[in-house]
This record gives structure tokens, sequence and C-alpha cells, in this order.
């Protein structure tokens, strides 16, 4: 039997954890980004700022040599580690210990960073968020998909799902594509679009924030970033989809009275994540 809710406040605090005063930045989780290519590295950038609005203690990129200095001199508060491969990713390596890793953004579709995202796969044990050019080329070599461990978040827009499942004919089916997909591979989804779904096999909730606004670029990297910094700082996999989504929404309702939907931009998301927090600590 289904299981459907409507995400809304009071579910959110049940959830949501207060930051104690003694608290320092190893203890509030380090996130480690892996994305980023020629011409793409907004996106990761967006992802990166995010995670540390979101209140993880530490972030770490790894993204081409192209975008060393773009990264550095964009969040200076943000590390970087670099693949030897100036434009793309081509083997994703790595020292640092995260607790978790929101991976695809900006990362293109390179032969060779499909090859680095496999081994990558076979071998990644820590709690995993899925976004953009990482679905993007599993849905390229489906088979790839039993790789990914229990409970990992994926983050697809509705092409991004599209190209996962098939097409649809309906909502009704969409979802169900959604439940059977959840089901197959034990994966959250988080379905992007008006309204977001989150769906873990039969479970599932829908978000109660966001408006029309948050329809523009970098939305969806700003999201990853902050499921991922969620995740980071021991959330469930699932309750990080849920707070996350919900502040994602929460920051266009309360940017909509001054920037209007036009002028909404993704940075306009991070810029109110931390008034959105205060609706929640208030």
């Amino acid at each position: 039997m289904i299981n459907f809710q409507i995400i809304r406040k009071g579910e959110i605090l049940k959830k949501y954890k207060l930051i104690l005063p003694t608290t320092h930045k190893g203890t509030q989780g380090h996130a480690l980004f892996i994305g980023g290519s020629y011409g793409k590295m907004g996106s990761i950038c967006l992802s990166a700022k995010a995670a540390i609005k979101t209140g993880c203690g530490l972030v770490t990129t790894f993204i081409p040599k192209c975008g060393y200095e773009i990264m550095q001199i964009s969040i200076p508060e943000v590390m970087v580690v670099t693949d030897k491969k100036k434009k793309y990713i081509s083997k994703i390596d790595y020292k640092i210990i995260p607790q978790a890793i929101g991976i695809g953004p900006g990362m293109g579709q390179e032969s060779t960073t499909q090859k680095a995202l496999e081994v990558f796969l076979k071998i990644n044990k820590v709690p995993l968020v899925v976004d953009a050019d990482a679905l993007n080329i599993s849905a390229l070599n489906k088979n790839w998909l039993s790789l990914l461990a229990e409970k990992t978040i994926i983050t697809p827009h509705l092409k991004e799902f599209e190209r996962l499942v098939g097409k649809w004919n309906s909502d009704e089916e969409k979802i169900q594509k959604a439940i059977d997909f959840s089901g197959q591979y034990n994966l959250i989804i988080v379905l992007k679009g008006a309204p977001t779904l989150i769906i873990d096999h039969l479970n599932i909730y829908e978000n109660s924030t966001g408006n029309a606004a948050l329809a523009t670029a970098g939305s969806g990297d700003v999201l990853t970033g902050m499921i991922t910094s969620l995740l980071a700082q021991s959330y469930e996999p699932l309750d990080a989809a849920i707070i996350g989504v919900y502040i994602h929404g929460l920051t266009a309702d309360i940017a909509l009275p001054k920037t209007g939907i036009q002028s909404f931009i993704a940075s306009d998301i991070i810029a109110n994540i931390g008034n959105a927090f205060l609706t929640l600590d208030a």
C-alpha cells in the first residue's frame, strides 16, 4: 500500500537537529562534490556554496584543472582537489574521508569521464547524492545503476528521469514508474517538479514549499548541495532529502516578494538559506 504524505513545517521540526553551542567544523560533517568541466564550472560552484550555507563544516570539490582558480576565487571557504586533466574529469582520486558525496553537477559526458564514474561507483562506500550528468551517464549505462548503494539519493528533473525509465502518458504512470524504479534499486528519488516529490519505494512525500521562481538555471545544483550537506551532517538519507527539498522551496517563498519570479536566480536560493533556517529556529 502506498503511503502518501505532504511535507509541512511540523514534520520538518520533528526531523530537524538544533545546532549545539559546542559544535565546531569538525562535528558538522565533510562533504565532497565531484563534477565540473570546461564551461560548466558554475554548477558545482553552486552546489559547493549551497552545502556550506546549509551548515556543513567542511566542503571539498574534486574538479578538472580548468576550475581551480574559479572555485578558489568564487568560494574561498571551499577546498579544491583537481583531476590531472584540464577540461574534464578522467580519474576520481582523492585522499580525504568525507561523510557524504554529491556527484554530477557540470561533470559532462566525456567517454573518459564515464569510465571514471563507473570505477568510482564500484568502490564508493560513502553516502551519495547523484545528479545531473552522473544521472545522464547512468541512463546511457543502465547496468551501472545496480552499483549504487542502498538509499542512495538521486535528484532527477523530469527529462533526466525520462532518460532513466522511459516515457509516460500520465502523472499516475510517472509516479508508478518512480515507485517501481525506487523499489528495484532501493534508491530515494527526489523527483524535481511542481511539486517536488520524494519517493522511497511505497512512501511518497509531496513538498509544500516553493513557487515558479525555482524554475531557473542552477536551482537543481543548489538542491544537490543542500541535500549532500545534510547527509554529511549525519541526517538519514530520507530525512536529508525531505528537509533539503523543504528548505530549498522555502527560500523562494521568502525571496519572492523582493525579487519577483523573473529576477529570481539560483544564487538567490543560496542567499536565503539562512532566512529559511531561521523560520525553523523561531
